[in-house]
């Protein structure tokens, strides 16, 4: 519900900011890709192991290090962080494999982890027993890596034949292997993929489907395939057959093909994705050995099958013969009308299952043999139901929909489901509340708790509440604000925000920011800003392309709001976010410097100008736009905050944080606007770590090192 407690102020009115006249000193004179090329003096920090790129990495780390580590308060949050990372009481993540459970699990003792499993009536236990099946610390050691476990792709129905994907630092490229769990032993004849942004799925026991780099002129200009071939055992990627193939200009994230299964592990549909650009695609069935294109549309969700139809989302309306279909809605479809190239609707084919409100949205399902397990947020709070048909032997029949009873004001998921044994696991969780783990029995709808994580830190003291914002177009912006239950004035307070990709932020259990920020009587707010997916397609598609202002507007509208309400104020106020959140936070912070006085930016697109340039950039034109066409790079210069930094403005001290193992997110974009600020006279830290990747998940070791930096800054900042 939302709230209307005020602390102080009345609201402000917010409006869009001001640019000014002048362009900033590094601002390119011609925005053509020569153009900003030209007027880059830091391009050499673009090679990410170069001479001068790494000088510049260790000096910086010595001093972020010396100001961060050296404060009195590192070695506790470090160790607070920690402690809660390599927890034995965490709750084991599951999955289903074979007859029994699996998990990856990281303690102290194997900081790099242990791929093990046991039985569903052991795990229910408080103390289960777990076999070993792949210690990646021995691994790493034995061969001399630093592997970090990228996951496992087990073969159904009995899952005793694996793809397990291995990471070198952390990087998204991987090596694949194939794993016996009978044996607990790589195969002998098992397939092997050297490094690379593999595409995989298993056909049969000794097929694969695979899209990866087949030499030369075979991926995208984002470094992605674009080509997917059958790789049969004993065959190396040279000999494999080709079975569909897109273009080499094609965006996104590569091609790739999914089998879709029944709970006897019989294949259903053989599909192939084919991305135009971010979120728009080509669906296409390979049927006896041919590939022929379904009629979806190009923004669509594929969510499973049921025998000879097709389950998917939809991310704009679709409209066929007489009928449209309203964008955000959970569709079912044959897919032998998919496959005509000019369908008759007829028979309820396709049907609509269910259909969003306009603060509703879709945001996960799990596809079963008869019915479907649905996670919907309701004005950004979660709610579970099961749809199930209502008469038998129908080709298309009615859908109703039952109400799963969860904890109101909380974050639902989806966790991992099996056809086989027609369960879900389902955790739920909120800003104060720790997870709770169930098991959903899709038959019965009934919904049985498996285990409930212990309290990381003391949330008695705080309180959380949703409030709106109104930003720049009037538009109503939620926002969640854990603060303390008692608050006799503004406290310090981090603002989170991401605002892309459809990405929702329900709220959440944050264990290392309740122990090293909440605790310490600090304020946490979110916002759910447009760009992401808390509304549906429409809330994403807002602030899209030429719209990307929107979105820090949004950003700025809340930031506003908290400090008019009193809950905290500018000096108080920092700002956090990472990969798309760092283009959020950078441009934030030069649009509206006098809103925050600290600024966490992680992993972040900064160089919006060239971030097309940098490996992967240029799978997301489709939500930035593209900076090579000319009215799109006029706007996208408006708000690039590498172009619009200024010497004369005054910026808090910032916390530029990245990865030289990123290749998601290039480093340079990190490095050029540290570089830049410090060339402009302005104060700001910047630390690079070596290892660990975009996902910060190499080890609980480095991520508590990690967070006890952020922490350290953000109290020096806005505590201090």
């Amino acid at each position: 519900m939302m709230k209307s407690l005020m602390f102080g102020a009345a609201l402000a009115v917010f409006s869009a900011p001001a640019f000014a006249q002048t362009p900033p000193p590094h601002f390119p004179a011609d925005l053509s890709p020569a153009g900003v090329r030209a007027a880059d003096d830091h391009l050499a920090l673009e090679q990410v192991d170069g001479a001068e790129a790494m000088a510049f990495v260790a000096a910086s780390n010595e001093r972020a290090l010396a100001s961060l580590t050296g404060d009195r308060r590192y070695e506790t949050f470090r160790q607070q962080a920690f402690d809660i990372l390599s927890a034995t009481d965490r709750i084991p993540s599951p999955s289903f494999l074979g007859d029994g459970i699996g998990n990856f699990w990281q303690d102290a003792t194997n900081p790099k982890g242990v791929w093990r499993r046991t039985t569903l009536d052991s795990y229910r236990t408080d103390a289960p027993v777990w076999e070993t099946l792949l210690d990646i610390d021995a691994l790493a050691k034995s061969e001399g890596r630093d592997w970090v476990f990228k996951g496992a792709a087990c073969l159904a129905p009995d899952e005793t034949r694996c793809l397990i994907s291995l990471s070198d630092g952390g990087k998204d490229a991987v090596v694949v292997r194939e794993f016996d769990t009978t044996t607990k032993q790589w195969v002998a004849d098992g397939f092997v993929l050297p490094e690379g942004k593999h595409r995989l799925s298993w056909l049969d026991r000794d097929t694969l489907l695979v899209a990866t780099d087949f030499g030369p002129g075979t991926l995208t200009e984002s470094g992605y395939p674009y080509i997917i071939k059958s790789l049969q055992r004993g065959q190396g990627l040279p000999d494999a057959t080709e079975v569909y193939r897109g273009e080499q200009a094609d965006g996104g994230y590569g091609v790739s093909a999914s089998v879709y299964r029944d709970k006897e592990g019989a294949v259903e549909a053989v599909l192939f994705s084919r991305p135009i650009d971010t979120f728009r695609s080509e669906t296409w069935q390979w049927v006896e050995g041919r590939a022929t294109k379904l009629n979806l549309p190009s923004r669509v969700g594929v969510q499973g099958t049921m025998g000879s139809q097709l389950v998917f989302t939809l991310d704009e309306p679709w409209t066929l013969t007489t009928t449209t279909l309203p964008e955000g809605s959970l569709v079912m479809a044959t897919l032998e009308m998919l496959r005509q190239a000019d369908p008759v609707v007829s028979n309820n084919d396709p049907m609509v299952i269910f259909s969003p409100g306009s603060r509703q949205s879709l945001q996960d399902t799990a596809v079963m043999s008869d019915r479907i397990i649905a996670v919907v947020s309701d004005n950004v709070v979660g709610t579970l139901k099961v749809f199930t048909s209502s008469e038998e032997g129908v080709r298309h029949p009615v859908w109703r929909v039952t109400e799963v009873a969860v904890p109101a004001n909380s974050a639902v998921g989806l966790g991992d489901s099996s056809k086989a044994r027609g369960e879900v696991f389902v955790s739920r969780q909120g800003f104060l509340t720790p997870p709770t783990l169930s098991l959903i029995d899709a038959a019965t709808g009934s919904i049985a708790a498996l285990k409930s994580a212990s309290a990381k830190f003391d949330a008695s003291t705080h309180v959380t509440e949703q409030f709106e914002a109104t930003s720049s177009d009037g538009t109503k912006i939620p926002y969640f604000v854990t603060r303390p239950r008692e608050m006799s004035g503004p406290a310090p307070a981090i603002l989170f925000g991401y605002g892309g990709f459809q990405v929702s932020f329900p709220p959440a259990y944050k264990p290392e920011m309740g122990k090293l920020w909440l605790e310490n009587g600090g304020v946490f707010i979110q916002a759910n800003i447009r760009g992401g997916g808390e509304f549906g397609p429409a809330w994403h598609q807002a602030a899209l392309d030429g719209n990307r202002q929107l979105a820090f507007d949004d950003f700025a509208a809340v930031a506003r709001d908290v400090q008019a309400r009193g809950i905290t104020s500018p000096k108080q106020l920092g700002i956090y976010g990472r990969s798309n959140g760092g283009v959020l936070t950078s441009v934030s912070v030069t649009q509206h410097p006098e809103l925050f006085n600290a600024a966490v930016i992680e992993s972040p697109l900064i160089d919006m100008l060239r971030y097309h340039e940098m490996p992967a950039g240029a799978s997301w034109i489709g939500e930035y736009g593209d900076p090579r066409i000319p009215e799109e790079a006029a706007w996208i210069a408006r708000y690039s905050a590498y172009q619009q930094l200024r010497p004369d403005t005054d910026y808090p001290r910032i916390y530029i944080t990245t990865n030289t193992r990123d290749d998601r997110v290039h480093p340079g974009h990190s490095r050029k606007f540290a570089a830049r600020l410090g060339q402009m006279g302005h104060d700001y830290l910047y630390f690079e770590d070596t290892a660990g990747g975009h996902s910060n998940d190499a080890d609980p070791v480095a991520n508590a090192r990690r967070w006890a930096r952020h922490y350290v800054y953000l109290s020096q900042q806005l505590m201090d």
